[in-house]
């Protein structure tokens, strides 16, 4: 199934806003986390735990998502295909890696850290709360680079797609030039 224009056009729009979101989230999670780590003051500590807490509840699981789905659509509904390019193949696995650590393991240690500096207690690992949006900013400015870029080629099977096509086109081109030279060209009396 190939998209329509329309239809690639808002699925692009959607996915990069989307991407652009969760990459400006994974940013105030580094800022706020940093601001944990570094400060004196209990209540800055808690203020910021309990804001990452919100912003791992209520968006990153949706935008993740979103992000995921727009990238799957767009990559079967286009000429680029799901495993045809090597860049969006990686990208691909990128983002459903980093979807489920942000669902698995991002969130759960955000929640269990805020429970914590929410009942007065010192904040427990301080780098498990900044090493999650360090790995996932990595993770998306790596993907948006191999978007922009779009190295390594095709895939195996993107090569095996490419030459049954150029063949297809091969065997009608001579197909086409038979029939033409088949007809009788009418000249002018």
């Amino acid at each position: 199934m190939k998209l329509n224009r329309p239809a690639r056009r808002a699925t692009l729009v959607v996915h990069v806003t989307a991407a652009a979101g969760w990459l400006g989230l994974t940013l105030g999670l580094l800022a706020l986390a940093a601001a944990a780590i570094t400060t004196d003051s209990a209540a800055t500590t808690e203020a910021a735990v309990r804001s990452m807490k919100l912003f791992a509840d209520w968006l990153v699981i949706p935008l993740a998502l979103l992000t995921l789905l727009s990238g799957l659509l767009l990559s079967l509904g286009t000429q680029w295909g799901l495993a045809r390019h090597r860049w969006v193949y990686v990208k691909f696995w990128l983002t459903l890696a980093t979807t489920a650590a942000s669902t698995f393991a991002l969130r759960p240690g955000v929640n269990h850290n805020a429970e914590i500096v929410s009942a007065g207690g010192a904040l427990p690992d301080a780098t498990d709360l900044i090493m999650g949006p360090i790995v996932s900013l990595t993770a998306y400015v790596f993907m948006t680079v191999i978007s922009i870029l779009k190295p390594w080629g095709l895939t195996r099977r993107g090569r095996r797609l490419r030459t049954a096509a150029a063949e297809r086109g091969r065997k009608h081109s001579i197909g086409a030039r038979k029939a033409l030279d088949a007809k009788p060209v009418r000249r002018p009396a």
